[in-house]
């Protein structure tokens, strides 16, 4: 029997990412930002949520990962309780302070490479990916006059309207 804390310290990153799903129903891959040309911001996104929920896999571009975890977090407990988010359209509710927010459907094909592990996760097998559109500091989405300027480049829009 080993002492080691981390009994998974060897195990090959997509075992760990199986492992996660199975125990925890789903796991958060952050991808860093690239510098560019051209740059490309830091993005989050989830594995297992169409094995566990029957439900699109997630995407949140432009926050730090722990954030962008804690709002996944949050849509996968509406998922577990059973509650249907819309897709394609604003909602309240989620955020704090009845901030609006939505789930705008991704295609996959335009954003070919952009989830290198969910493609090894699901052997090449066709996935659903939705993008979780966050607002700025004072509820502005990033298609609306006033959106922090800064942000446009954090928060690209990679998803699209119904």
């Amino acid at each position: 029997m080993s002492d080691d804390v981390f009994p998974d310290r060897n195990m090959d990153h997509l075992d760990k990412i199986r492992w996660i799903v199975e125990e925890q129903g789903w796991a958060a891959e952050p991808v860093a930002p690239v510098d560019g040309p051209p740059p490309q911001p830091a993005y989050t996104y989830t594995i297992g949520f169409e094995a566990t929920f029957d439900r699109p896999e997630v995407v949140v571009v432009g926050l730090r990962p722990v954030a962008a975890r804690g709002l996944i977090g949050m849509v996968a407990d509406q998922h577990r309780g059973g509650v249907e988010l819309p897709v394609g359209q604003l909602f309240t509710g989620l955020l704090d302070g009845g901030l609006r927010c939505c789930l705008l459907d991704v295609d996959t094909t335009e954003c070919a490479g952009m989830f290198p592990t969910l493609d090894r996760f699901t052997d090449g097998a066709p996935y659903r990916i939705q993008q979780f559109i966050w607002p700025d500091r004072n509820g502005v989405l990033p298609w609306e006059d006033g959106y922090e300027e800064r942000l446009r480049l954090a928060q690209p829009v990679v998803g699209h309207w119904n």
